[in-house]
């Protein structure tokens, strides 16, 4: 039987959508941890792990699944990555205690790990060689918009429409329906094997690497913990030291964390490469002075522009170290040395805000989010400095060779 196919040019919009609304529902718990934490007696530690289990699942999925999309197809390892989002979705509905809370967030890093690489290269495919920047750029906003997106969508439900714990995750099933229809109606642009192979991808940075690779995944773990600190405590930061227990206020001051995000990946050709490190951790060091400063005050202006300044830095950060990396890596290998780095990220995402929530459950709130921000600093000021004695022989080389 003959299936509808969507034109190139359709496929390209489809694929872009399945992935916005696939991210978005990695994100949709964000306001709602407060309300579980308060149902079910966790700990703010407890939180921190159930937010954490979900980098655990990404993980998997880009060691396992990496690949996969070069050999069964585009289509056929987007499925049953919409298939982990909607199981997530679900566990969320069901759930009446941890063990589903812990379930559905492994889901949803499997469903996240698959997409962040398997449709970005559709995209690239649906676009054409000639298309391919614009491509990435979308590919882009799609992954890190949908990831904003989410706590904003939460929280306004949760706050205004009733049944928090449940409508958002009817929403998302439904976004998810129309999602797998166009990407089941997507044109294929890989010749599939008739003898696929589920090989785990290896991680592996070439020496010749390395000393690129250091100084872009250092800031990439600060980056990236600056984002999950926002997405797992933030609603512990506003209601617990600033005294704001609003759900849409909660989606609404992360969405603004990750816009700046998107931001700052964008603003990335307005700055040479090898600025652009250094700047978006520079920018990196003012937002967490902004942040400590909120913390410290109990001041929501704070603690928001040093998010939004963060948030840009990490963004600015992020994609010119990839830049970076992707150019120095040999053509072969370039794809585990760019895993290598997105692994490097999700762990920065899980472990430093697990230590958040050892701190207050040892100490308090507050001064787990001032160390975390302390932390984030000194890794970024370590890249800086780690920046300017290859910047200084670039120089010298530069007058050698006049």
């Amino acid at each position: 039987m003959n299936r509808l196919r969507l034109t190139r040019h359709w496929g390209f919009a489809a694929a872009a959508y399945a992935f916005a609304v696939n991210m978005l529902g990695t994100t949709l718990p964000t306001p709602l941890y407060g309300i579980y934490q308060q149902r079910f007696g966790f700990s703010e530690l407890m939180i921190t792990v159930i937010f954490a289990t979900y980098a655990a699942g990404v993980i998997a999925a880009l060691i396992l699944f990496g690949r996969l999309s070069d050999q069964i197809g585009r289509r056929r390892a987007l499925l049953p990555g919409l298939g982990f989002s909607a199981l997530s979705a679900v566990a969320f509905l069901l759930a009446q205690g941890l063990a589903p809370l812990l379930v559905g967030r492994v889901l949803s890093g499997l469903s996240a790990g698959i997409f962040t690489g398997t449709a970005t290269a559709a995209l690239v495919d649906l676009a054409g060689a000639e298309r391919r920047g614009r491509a990435t750029l979308v590919a882009t906003i799609a992954n890190i918009g949908g990831l904003a997106t989410g706590p904003l969508l939460a929280g306004i439900l949760a706050e205004y429409a009733g049944s928090p714990l449940r409508l958002v995750f009817w929403v998302d099933l439904a976004l998810l329906v129309p999602a797998t229809a166009l990407v089941w109606a997507m044109p294929e642009t890989v010749r599939t094997s008739a003898h696929a192979r589920l090989r785990p991808q290896s991680l592996q940075v070439p020496g010749e690497v390395r000393s690129t690779f250091v100084p872009a995944a250092l800031a990439g773990f600060a980056g990236f913990a600056v984002l999950g600190a926002f997405t797992a405590v933030a609603p512990g930061f506003l209601s617990q030291i600033i005294g704001i227990d609003n759900h849409a206020v909660v989606g609404l001051v992360v969405f603004g964390v990750f816009a700046a995000s998107v931001a700052g990946q964008m603003a990335l050709g307005a700055f040479r490469t090898s600025a652009a490190l250094p700047l978006g951790c520079g920018l990196l060091i003012v937002g967490m002075g902004g942040v400590a400063a909120g913390l410290a005050a109990s001041s929501l202006a704070l603690l928001v522009a040093g998010g939004v300044v963060a948030g840009f830095g990490q963004g600015l950060s992020f994609r010119a170290g990839l830049a970076a990396i992707n150019e120095a890596s040999p053509a072969d290998q370039r794809a585990e040395v760019a895993s290598s780095f997105f692994v490097v990220a999700y762990v920065a995402i899980s472990i430093p805000v697990v230590g958040v929530g050892v701190l207050a459950d040892l100490t308090s709130l507050r001064t787990g989010g001032l160390v975390l921000a302390a932390v984030v600093a000194l890794l970024a000021l370590a890249v800086v400095v780690l920046l300017r004695p290859s910047g200084h022989l670039k120089g010298r080389r530069a007058l050698a060779a006049r």
